[in-house]
């Protein structure tokens, strides 16, 4: 097939590198790519925001499939654009991406499909903020209502901080007042086509700058899949997932398509699961990031496959995708600065070396080439994944990799996969 992937991260990196992966070759093409996808696929100067611009490349250049991978061409509408044209994309139009783009359309969905999730008040002015914040109580949680690219949400016992937080956001949309759930986390994706969804394998990621979950929220500092600590909290994998897809997203997936929004492309649903049963804390519209990174390398099936039949109506022809016994690891190395002011422009260095490491590939999230070589572009610079066959191996080969790269002020947790180690 011929592959148009929009976006320019590492969760786009993670999607190429499992296309290319595959027995039947594919000819892949990224916009706008990165300087470690430019090596993976064809880079296209075209704005993968713009639903012409895409529309029109990708008949143009007789496109088989376009997967979206970030969330600003889906609130977009380029999905729309391409579905009027019939090209297949794997990606929810702009009515059903509002399941990310809005927190408060979100709730109303999960309230209408009986999708258990905590309680919230939508918030218009500080007064209202505040009011919420002493209905729940410490700790508080203050969501932006639109996109914040991840960072969008702070969790406090900090009352001042919370309506600071707050106030950034108000003059712009409402923000959403919720109550604290408490236990572990996991991200679990479904692949949707508009009426059947297929679960993948569960990950959980690690959002927090520093270790020991300290620092600001960041977009994500590592991750690992599977979890084996499902058979202690519930049953095993395969008994949540199978939950998970009966209570959450199935019903999700049925009432967006009878409000006629049919949802067509990866529902992210992270999850948290407390002394009341799993909860939905939010929804994404996309593949997570980094959790991808770990998911899509143990997967068995071939990913274009499963993308084309949810683009194209069929998922009912599949069965459950499966995935590889091995672990995964990711760590993500970040600029100086991350996240409030990354310093970029610095050189890396020693990535050849790196790769060589057993197990071990990199994921480009924001990377150029200057005539000073290779440079850091954004605030996440790069991913380092690592398999292995069990948690200690493959976190063991994605730390020896991380110490032959060079990135001045460079940071990293060295925590990640830390908990599934010890267990």
């Amino acid at each position: 097939m011929r592959i148009l992937v929009l976006g320019a991260g590492a969760r786009e990196h993670a999607i190429i590198l499992a296309l290319r992966e595959e027995n039947t070759p594919h000819e892949i093409f990224a916009a706008p790519g990165n300087a470690g996808i430019a090596h993976d696929a064809v880079v296209v100067a075209l704005d993968a925001n713009d639903p012409a611009a895409v529309t029109n490349y990708a008949n143009d250049e007789n496109i088989d499939l376009v997967v979206i991978g970030p969330e600003a061409p889906l609130v977009a509408g380029v999905a729309d654009a391409l579905r009027e044209r019939g090209i297949p994309v794997f990606g929810p139009g702009k009515a059903a991406a509002q399941l990310e783009g809005s927190k408060s359309f979100a709730k109303r969905v999960m309230d209408a499909a009986g999708v258990p999730t905590g309680r919230a008040v939508n918030a218009r002015t500080l007064d209202e903020v505040a009011a919420a914040l002493d209905e729940f109580g410490a700790p508080f949680v203050v969501k932006a209502d639109g996109l914040a690219a991840g960072k969008g949400v702070i969790v406090t016992d900090d009352r001042a901080a919370a309506l600071a937080h707050a106030g950034q956001y108000l003059a712009d949309a409402p923000v959403l007042v919720e109550e604290h759930l408490a236990g572990p986390e996991v991200s679990l994706f479904f692949l949707c086509d508009g009426d059947h969804v297929l679960p993948l394998s569960p990950a959980q990621d690690y959002k927090r700058l520093r270790d020991g979950d300290e620092g600001p929220n960041t977009g994500g500092m590592g991750a690992y899949s599977p979890l084996p600590w499902l058979l202690e909290h519930f049953g095993g994998e395969d008994a949540f997932v199978d939950a998970v897809t009966r209570e959450i997203a199935e019903p999700v997936i049925h009432q967006l398509d009878a409000e006629g929004t049919p949802f067509i492309g990866l529902l992210y649903a992270g999850l948290i699961l407390t002394e009341q049963g799993v909860k939905v804390i939010e929804f994404n519209a996309r593949f997570g990031d980094p959790e991808t990174q770990v998911v899509l390398p143990r997967l068995v099936d071939p990913l274009s496959e499963l993308l084309l039949a949810a683009a194209s109506g069929h998922l009912e022809d599949f069965p459950k995708p499966a995935f590889a016994e091995a672990t995964a690891v990711t760590v993500v190395l970040a600029s100086q600065g991350y996240p409030e002011k990354p310093i970029t422009g610095r050189v890396l260095t020693g990535l050849d070396a790196a790769s060589t490491v057993e197990g071990v590939h990199i994921a480009h999230a924001a990377t150029g080439r200057t005539d000073e070589g290779l440079v850091a572009t954004g605030g996440r610079v790069l991913n380092v994944v690592a398999l292995g066959t069990t948690f200690a191996e493959s976190t063991e080969r994605a730390y020896e990799a991380l110490a032959k790269i060079g990135l001045e002020g460079g940071q990293y947790r060295t925590d990640i996969a830390a908990r599934v180690i010890e267990d």
